[in-house]
């Protein structure tokens, strides 16, 4: 399963200390047992949440977890926390989070079915599962930066950087 928090600040000129506070949270989050990748990345588009992390768990147990209880969350970040991209969601259609290489970016469509009209890319459609459930279905996938400035998906997707 892949679980997915966005996020954007309301104050931009605190980014550079949450970049590195969501690095720490992220490390502390891999030693959660079920949490077996975490990941974060940044988008500049209009409308599109400028944060995203993308987790590998095992399964919705980990929510129950009392460590992960103890130390998920925005922490003292949580009043600088722009609500119109504060969203948690877990979807199913994928066991784990795709590797996003150096040089290469996560794209993002969030859709009412599972089908795509953006064409040359292969998505993977994720089924809302739980939490929030902001989207019914999450396509993502995997491009090179080259492809990605070539893709002409008009709003209707987003590009994701690693942070």
């Amino acid at each position: 399963m892949i679980f997915m928090s966005q996020s954007g600040l309301t104050d931009s000129s605190r980014s550079d200390e949450w970049a590195r506070w969501y690095a720490e949270h992220l490390r502390i989050m891999r030693t959660v047992d079920g949490i077996d990748s975490a990941e974060r990345f940044l988008c500049d588009a209009a409308g599109w949440p400028p944060s995203l992390a993308m987790y590998t768990i095992r399964s919705p147990a980990v929510f129950d977890d009392p460590y992960y209880q103890k130390i998920r969350g925005m922490g003292s970040w949580l009043p600088l926390i722009d609500r119109r991209y504060y969203r948690r969601n877990l979807f199913d259609g994928a066991e784990q989070a795709p590797h996003v290489p150096p040089g290469s970016v996560l794209l993002v469509t969030d859709r009412d079915t599972a089908a795509s009209e953006i064409p040359g890319i292969a998505w993977t459609w994720l089924k809302s599962a739980g939490l929030d459930r902001s989207t019914p279905y999450r396509g993502i996938a995997v491009a090179t930066q080259e492809a990605a400035r070539a893709l002409a998906c008009g709003g209707e997707c987003a590009v994701y950087r690693r942070s």
